[in-house]
């Protein structure tokens, strides 16, 4: 029989040779949740708060802010050297979830920005950061919805509409990874693990990025074959970019930024 903690690495590969890029588009995104995560977990002063999954160290960095002690860790070598920069202050290291050099109980909170779904079978993961947070401690975790909003769903209507195939989504997410993608369902995973009092709520941003970023950074993307099921070629860049501009009007600003609704799920109980 499989063992389902050994760490699926599906995804990390992929980005570990493009994290660089991953910081100004994906990772930008993604940025929009750091705040409500670290409140839900109470992340304040003196904390003593591990980032799991921490990418290029945007969590990490806001709880350095806040006076905590971070502990901050990734699967892929690239994002854990682009975390060393953005949070010299916090320790920083390459481990896998869902095993953690740690010892149990020792620390505070755990957060984990849109790292569920591509580390394993959540129920491991979410047992092993349990594991790691003390009697009395928060873990918080964001992930992305089933549901998403009109800002999200951009580039996928763009793909479909210059006739581009969308990247299989299993070579981002395992197969088998068991994400709930719903309110209720990451409420009871949390639950099943043993965090007390676990609610998950949504969280709504808007993603604002300069247009001509925005599309430089999807050209990007395109070309590294992260998004679509072949690294696209000039022609069909220059395709999707057409149909990305056409239907990203609607959410121009007047300073000629774009202001992308997005939508998430935090989730995050007490041990």
């Amino acid at each position: 029989m499989a063992d389902t903690r050994q760490p699926d690495h599906r995804g990390v590969d992929l980005w570990e040779e493009h994290a660089a890029l991953y910081v100004g588009t994906l990772g930008a995104a993604c940025a929009g949740t750091a705040v409500p995560l670290l409140d839900a977990a109470q992340v304040g002063p003196g904390t003593r708060v591990l980032d799991v999954g921490t990418g290029p160290g945007t969590v990490a960095a806001a709880a350095t802010e806040r006076g905590a002690a971070v502990t901050a860790v990734d699967a892929s070598p690239a994002m854990v050297a682009l975390a060393r920069e953005a949070a010299p202050r916090a320790r920083t290291l390459v481990a896998a979830l869902p095993r953690l050099p740690f010892p149990d109980a020792c620390f505070d909170a755990v957060v984990g920005n849109f790292v569920l779904g591509h580390a394993g079978p959540t129920h491991a993961v979410v047992a092993e950061l349990f594991r790691v947070v003390r009697p009395g401690g928060r873990v918080g975790l964001t992930g992305w919805t089933d549901v998403p909003a009109a800002g999200q769903t951009l580039l996928v209507r763009a793909l479909h509409a210059a006739g581009a195939p969308r990247v299989a989504p299993d070579r981002l997410r395992p197969p088998h990874s068991g994400y709930p993608g719903d309110a209720a369902g990451m409420a009871g995973l949390l639950s099943s693990a043993g965090l007390r009092q676990a609610v998950c709520r949504a969280v709504a941003w808007d993603h604002r990025v300069g247009a001509a970023a925005w599309s430089e950074g999807i050209a990007g993307l395109l070309g590294t074959g992260l998004l679509t099921a072949a690294p696209a070629d000039p022609a069909t860049v220059t395709r999707i970019l057409r149909q990305a501009a056409a239907l990203s009007t609607p959410f121009l600003s007047p300073d000629g930024d774009l202001r992308l609704p997005h939508v998430a799920l935090l989730s995050y109980g007490w041990r």
